[in-house]
């Protein structure tokens, strides 16, 4: 691109690549420049505006499992330190009994204290059979559920704070079923940058390959109501050893630093928590 030159009184601008601009000042002992780069405002910029297509539909339905049709709703609950064995005591006694009548869309997915990560936490995933009209008819059948009622009184006296999201599971990814034990869990969560939902997809959709040989790999989800674009991976290991031995293997296996090296720069934060299910998960 040839370079264009603006002249104006005592100074002149250059018109460099990029849309940016040298100003050249004479004077003194010779001419002094700084560049200066106008990133959003510059009209010149503005004619080079890549222009993006249309996103032809929504994320959520480009990544997710169709023929499922699930929705997952993950609980993370606070407990108070003092209270962690009888909320434990508590939820044994009265969840698999909700989870037996055939009347409730809801299975129970799996139940954990977390080990290491946030401290004196319980963590829980159901999932509703028939997506959104699945989730509102269990919830107004346990409305009318006196024993339901009486447990989430008891329980909150317990809590020092609770919260939740709506997942939808990623369709390249393993279905979570029950499985044998002793295992530990670990559950990987990524706040991403706007906007890199399908990305984050595509890539995992290639890197997943090299996550299963030692069956660890257990369910990707991603969130739709509560805080947005969070990824939640959660994979079992036998044990910290074989965590570390499984995650150094993938390191050998040709593509998987491609996985990682394109998804890093998605990822504003991320979390990692070191589970134990509880008696009643099914994910044991």
């Amino acid at each position: 691109m040839a370079m264009r030159v603006c002249s104006i009184p005592a100074r002149r601008l250059l018109l460099v690549r990029g849309g940016g601009f040298y100003v050249a000042r004479s004077g003194g002992g010779g001419a002094a420049r700084d560049y200066s780069k106008d990133n959003e405002s510059s009209w010149f910029r503005s004619l080079f505006v890549h222009k993006v297509d249309p996103r032809k539909d929504a994320h959520s339905n480009l990544l997710s499992k169709k023929e499922t049709n699930h929705l997952y709703k993950i609980q993370f609950h606070n407990v108070k330190p003092e209270c962690l064995d009888a909320y434990n005591c508590l939820a044994e006694q009265v969840l698999p009994k909700l989870h037996t009548d055939p009347d409730y869309p809801c299975d129970l997915v799996g139940n954990w204290n977390t080990w290491y990560g946030e401290q004196d936490q319980a963590v829980h995933l159901w999932r509703f059979s028939g997506g959104y009209p699945a989730l509102m008819e269990c919830m107004n059948k346990l409305r009318e559920n006196q024993a339901y009622r009486d447990f989430q009184k008891e329980r909150s006296k317990m809590l020092l704070s609770r919260r939740n999201q709506l997942l939808l599971e990623f369709s390249f990814w393993n279905e979570p079923l029950p499985r044998a034990g002793p295992n530990i869990y670990e559950l990987r969560s990524y706040k991403l940058k706007p906007g890199t939902m399908i990305e984050w997809g595509n890539n995992w959709a290639r890197a997943i390959k090299y996550r299963q040989e030692n069956q660890e790999a257990v369910g990707g989800f991603f969130s739709q109501i509560g805080e947005l674009y969070v990824v939640h991976h959660l994979w079992a290991y036998r044990d910290l050893q074989s965590r570390e031995e499984t995650r150094n293997a993938a390191w050998r296996k040709r593509g998987w630093d491609e996985n990682v090296y394109y998804t890093v720069p998605l990822v504003r934060s991320m979390e990692s928590r070191i589970m134990i299910p509880l008696k009643i998960s099914p994910l044991q």
